[in-house]
């Protein structure tokens, strides 16, 4: 994208070697390849070092999210404390273009989060705290899902109607799965909740959006992912949310369609019918 990278970056193709007198690791990596990367890193690892993930996914299996996988690999050399995210509504495309962006901090301990925070902080990017570590990593990731939906909704042309039903009650899934989780419900009304639940369904640079426009507009999984040169999360998200709220009997109605249509072959407006055409209920239970 034409975006010119400072000097003071240096790549290394040699993890030890890179890993010489820093302070502070940020692990970039897709969400699958996190925990294999990690634990090729940790031997290089003296335990001071603050690790950060901008990462966003729930792992296969374990249903851990990115930080919980992080704290599991370093037992032993990182404390939990050193741990923290680094999420919210933040297309790299924009950032490197030092388009104005704000996202949150949330780390195990507040000083980690604050270390974070002022390591990141600058005029056009805008770091917030939030201590609700697990809410903020729910929300950074269960918004590819619906971003996939979106996308669906925008190929298949089905209106801002239906587009706007479906980020809010996204919104609801969402708070639903991370509540349950131990997450704080306010949270969600944030930049990680909402805030990059607005920029990943509505935005050009959203990956998981583009795989739901493709398949809206008839194209199979498979063929879109061959053809993508980079990952969308949100595939391999949404079958750890589905398995996780199938094992624990959590209603997402959303995340159940999406996954239809991605594993199960269902065409995208079959499963639109399913949805609009469940029991009817309040919207917000009081």
């Amino acid at each position: 994208n034409d975006i010119d990278l400072p000097e003071s970056i240096i790549a290394y193709n040699d993890l030890e070697q890179c890993m010489k007198s820093q302070d502070m690791v940020v692990f970039a990596t897709p969400s699958h390849t996190l925990r294999d990367v990690a634990g090729n890193l940790k031997p290089c690892l003296d335990g001071h070092e603050i690790l950060v993930t901008v990462a966003k996914g729930i792992e296969n299996d374990s249903f851990k999210t990115m930080s919980q996988v992080l704290i599991d690999v370093m037992q032993g050399t990182t404390l939990e404390d050193n741990i923290g995210v680094l999420y919210g509504p933040s297309h790299a495309e924009e950032v490197g273009a030092l388009k104005p962006t704000t996202v949150v901090s949330s780390a195990y301990s507040t000083r980690t989060a604050k270390i974070i925070q002022d390591t990141f902080l600058t005029p056009m990017f805008r770091v917030y705290l939030n201590n609700d570590v697990i809410g903020v990593e729910i929300g950074g990731s269960v918004k590819n899902i619906m971003a996939i939906a979106a996308g669906i909704v925008d190929g298949a042309e089905l209106g801002d109607n239906a587009k706007a039903a479906l980020i809010t009650r996204g919104l609801h899934e969402m708070k639903r799965m991370g509540t349950l989780m131990g997450a704080h419900s306010d949270t969600f009304s944030g930049l990680t909740g909402m805030g990059d639940l607005i920029v990943t369904c509505t935005s050009s640079h959203s990956r998981n959006r583009s795989v739901g426009f493709r398949i809206g507009k008839g194209e199979k999984l498979n063929e879109i992912i061959e053809s993508m040169n980079m990952v969308a999360e949100g595939v391999k998200t949404t079958k750890s949310v589905f398995d996780w709220a199938t094992k624990n009997n959590v209603e997402m109605p959303i995340t159940k369609a999406v996954h239809q249509v991605l594993f199960d072959n269902v065409d995208p407006g079959h499963a639109l019918y399913e949805l609009m055409t469940r029991d009817p209920k309040n919207e917000i239970v009081m």
